[in-house]
């Protein structure tokens, strides 16, 4: 009976324990059907922060954008962003479509913003991995074709995105630049091939000249223009004006009749006006479609449509820069902050904000359209993933965000060298430093707000240039005249002058010839030894103190003789040194007497001093005969150049010993690279020749 009883109590305590293990059992099942359906119901940050490291979320953020972007294309082949309406606006879509379709092969066409930090070639590699679809697919961001990668089809795309690159200019814009890549694609593998080497070659790094003008570029257009229609007329009238008293004074008749003269000024004034709007004729800064209010509220919509949905909005079209477990930490810190006793709603936009973007690149406007769509107060907050630039704006939130703007280090908002060098500019770790100030900053009574943003540019009028005649047309009237009035001074003056002198010049006293004054054509050594050391005994006996310019022809010659005038009668003088002793000599003995003139003849110096300049011919060889140089030249060889130009050559200077192959000579300044070749600059020119030789300075 006991034992019976045992066994029995044993039976129940088996059942018992049975029955234990059984509900322990069904309530693990239910822990784990809760944790399934929980993991099932939350967002897919929560799993990822889970399962994932930073650096494993980090990984698995371009193949989350790829297909995001995939999803688009199996929409559609052709996706254009809702982030540059004011470059290439959503309603363009059917423009590229139209010539994806002439390719001939399947075409997938992106286009997108551009990231620099962004390989083109990459995204369109994992965009393709996720459509699952072989053809060519293109990627397009604000201003040309960018990548192009063939799969399972042939198609020229390199070569076509070369073209596109370098034939068309900068400013061409991303539909143009599209449609020649388009029209390379047709003409073949080995034609597009061809031309792209031939359009590297030919445009290089610098590409064609830009299409279209800035309004710098018109206000500059304007002020030439303003310049022109006042400054020409007038220049007409004061110059006409002035030759017309100085022929009256001098007795001389009217030789054209009055009118003449206003109607010249009156001819031109019209030609300006008229020409100047023909060949300023731009009237666009670029080619950019005007965009559609629906192309410009796209983006707004679809971020708040995203942070109804969730506190924080990542751009999917942007390289991720929050992992999954600082998504988690951000969503917790905005949790928490709505919780607490003085906290509200924040709400964070991770959006680039572009010049092209609905807002013009203006946070603020972006922010304040944001809200006026979400319709819920709260801290707006409006992160660049491009640039890492953290803005945050207070749109009913009971805390003193102007005190948190004064206190919250340029780091949070900007970012540091730490920031610059990492990709996803350290988002993560500055939201969550903005959330800890935010949490510290003081509580208000009232609700904050912001001033009313500036409107961004009118889309339609933002690529208009401003009139010709207008901006800076005025100020280029004012200036016009005034120079007018300055050249017409400048033209008088001159004239004065240039009268004056020849009033008033006299003929110059003749210049002490103790020696005979002789010009051999082909001066022997000996004679210029004899000549150079009787000039500079002369010179140096009439010398006087007091005279500089005398005294700058005797140091040069005597620097050419390193001081010792015997050195003219040695044979180890060089003759071009010896013709250069002589015309300094020659030069300061004239100086003695007051003679002024500077130069002297450049056909041959022992000419003596030149009365003018003159192209002259200076060979005589038939592959050289139509070789001309600009001298200074004496009277006789004036003359000569004038009435028998090919009698130069046979007058200029030959140094003995500088004789040519082929018999001839050469002319002393093509003979020697000493100082006679700067003779025919001036003895002034001489002078600094003599001394920039011997290193006086």
């Amino acid at each position: 009976m006991k034992a019976a009883t045992t066994n029995g109590q044993h039976a129940v305590g088996i059942r018992e324990s049975s029955g234990h293990r059984t509900r322990v059992l069904c309530l693990l099942l239910a822990l784990c059907s809760l944790t399934a359906l929980f993991a099932t119901a939350t967002p897919a940050r929560a799993a990822d922060s889970t399962t994932a490291t930073p650096a494993r979320a980090a990984d698995t953020a371009p193949a989350t954008r790829a297909a995001y972007l995939a999803d688009r294309l199996r929409e559609n082949p052709v996706y254009v962003t809702d982030q540059l309406p004011r470059e290439i606006p959503r309603s363009t879509a059917p423009d590229f479509e139209r010539l994806a379709k002439k390719t001939g092969v399947p075409t997938y066409v992106l286009i997108l913003p551009a990231q620099s930090s962004v390989d083109g070639r990459q995204l369109l590699g994992a965009v393709h991995d996720r459509l699952g679809r072989d053809g060519l697919y293109v990627l397009v961001d604000d201003s040309d074709v960018t990548a192009a990668t063939a799969y399972g089809v042939r198609a020229p795309a390199d070569a076509a995105s070369t073209v596109a690159m370098y034939e068309l200019p900068s400013d061409a814009g991303p539909l143009r630049s599209f449609e020649r890549f388009v029209d390379v694609l047709a003409l073949g593998e080995k034609k597009a091939v061809a031309r792209a080497e031939a359009a590297r070659a030919k445009y290089g790094d610098d590409g064609p000249p830009d299409m279209y003008i800035g309004p710098s570029d018109r206000k500059n257009q304007s002020f030439l223009t303003g310049i022109l229609l006042t400054g020409v007329p007038l220049l007409i009238l004061l110059v006409a004006g002035y030759a017309g008293r100085r022929r009256r004074r001098s007795g001389a008749k009217r030789r054209v009749p009055r009118w003449v003269t206003p109607g010249a000024a009156v001819l031109a004034a019209t030609a300006v006006a008229l020409t100047a709007p023909a060949v300023f004729d731009q009237t666009r800064s670029s080619g950019a479609p005007t965009p559609t209010p629906a192309d410009l509220s796209a983006r707004v919509e679809r971020v708040a449509a995203g942070l109804k949905q969730d506190p924080v909005y990542a751009d999917p079209e942007s390289p991720r820069v929050l992992d999954a477990r600082q998504l988690e930490r951000l969503h917790e810190r905005i949790r928490d902050f709505r919780r607490s006793e003085a906290g509200g709603p924040v709400f964070v936009s991770v959006v680039p904000q572009t010049p092209e973007s609905e807002s013009a690149g203006d946070a603020m406007l972006f922010a304040a359209a944001v809200h006026a769509k979400v319709r819920e107060d709260g801290l707006y907050v409006v992160a660049d993933p491009d640039d890492g630039v953290i803005n945050f704006y207070n749109h009913g939130l009971r805390r003193d965000t102007n005190r948190l703007s004064v206190d919250l280090p340029d780091s949070v908002t900007f970012g540091d060298s730490r920031a610059d060098e990492a990709d996803d500019h350290l988002l993560g770790e500055r939201l969550d430093q903005l959330m800890t100030f935010l949490d510290k900053a003081p509580r208000t009574e009232k609700p904050g707000s912001e001033p009313a943003p500036a409107a961004a540019p009118r889309a339609a009028d933002e690529e208009i240039l401003p009139p010709l005649f207008a901006t800076d047309f005025w100020p280029g009237l004012f200036v016009g005249a005034f120079l007018a009035l300055l050249l017409s001074g400048v033209v008088a003056g001159v004239t004065w002058i240039v009268t004056g002198l020849r009033r008033r010049r006299s003929p110059a006293p003749e210049p002490a010839r103790l020696l005979p004054l002789t010009s051999p054509t082909e001066p022997s050594a000996s004679y210029l030894r004899r000549t150079a050391y009787a000039e500079l005994s002369t010179f140096t006996g009439q010398f006087a103190e007091g005279n500089t310019r005398a005294w700058d022809r005797l140091d040069a010659a005597m620097l050419l003789l390193d001081g010792d005038l015997d050195r003219a009668r040695k044979a180890e003088t060089d003759p071009a040194t010896l013709v250069a002793v002589v015309v300094l000599a020659r030069a300061g003995r004239a100086a003695l007497t007051g003679d002024t003139d500077d130069l002297c003849c450049g056909v041959n110096p022992l000419h003596g001093p030149a009365v003018s300049r003159h192209h002259v011919r200076v060979s005589t060889e038939p592959a050289e005969s139509n070789r001309r140089r600009l001298l200074p030249v004496c009277e006789p060889c004036r003359d000569t150049a004038i009435a028998e130009p090919s009698g130069i050559p046979g007058r200029l200077l030959k140094l003995p010993g500088s004789a040519s192959g082929d018999g001839g000579r050469p002319p002393y300044f093509d003979a020697t690279d000493g100082p006679l070749s700067a003779v025919p600059g001036g003895i002034a020119r001489l002078i600094d020749k003599v001394r920039e030789t011997a290193g006086v300075h």
